[in-house]
Parts: C-alpha cells; structure tokens; sequence
C-alpha cells in the first residue's frame, strides 16, 4: 500500500513515477521497498492516467453492509458453490486496489 501512496506523491509533484524513483520516496520514509511489488506497479500504471484512475475511485460506491441474513438451506448450511462465489466477490480489488490488478 505504501508503495501506490509513493507514487500518488510523485504523481502530486508531477515526478516521473518509476522503480527508482517510487524507492527513493520509500526510503525517505523509513520503509522497506519490495522491489517486484515496485514492479508490478509501476507495470500496472504504464499507459494509465492517474487522474483518471483517482476520479474512478472517488465515484465508486463504498460496499454496503452485508445482508442481515441469507435465507436457510438444507440444515442452515450454505452451498459449497455460494460459499465460492461469496468468497470471490470478497477478494476482487476495487479503487486504488484494482492498480494491483
């Protein structure tokens, strides 16, 4: 997460934002820099307007509370296949998270 922060700072301070430069913005801060996450990032970011991408996040909903309770099946037991499903919907990033993606 530091690491998508540093780059929002070089952004902010129209820096190029790259490997080295997002390491340095780390390291300034007293914060480890995992060098394939500094990567992934900046792969992630290639092409992309920020801009864009943070006016995206700002109009996406916040996730609503979860349903009071789902209705019972056989047993009061959920099905293996919505339990699946459920756990999918939990785990796909969303916002600032997606540029991980």
């Amino acid at each position: 997460m530091e690491s998508v922060y540093a780059a929002l700072l070089l952004h902010k301070a129209k820096k190029e934002i790259n490997e080295s430069s997002l390491e340095k913005v780390l390291k300034a801060a007293g914060v480890d820099a995992d060098k394939n996450q500094l990567k992934a990032l900046v792969a992630g970011l290639e092409g992309k307007k920020i801009d864009d991408l943070i006016a995206g996040a700002a109009v996406m909903p916040v996730a609503a509370a979860a349903p009071a309770a789902a209705p019972a099946e056989e047993g009061g037991k959920k099905k293996k296949e919505d339990k699946k499903e459920e756990k999918k919907k939990e785990e796909e990033p969303t916002g600032i998270g997606a540029l991980f993606g």
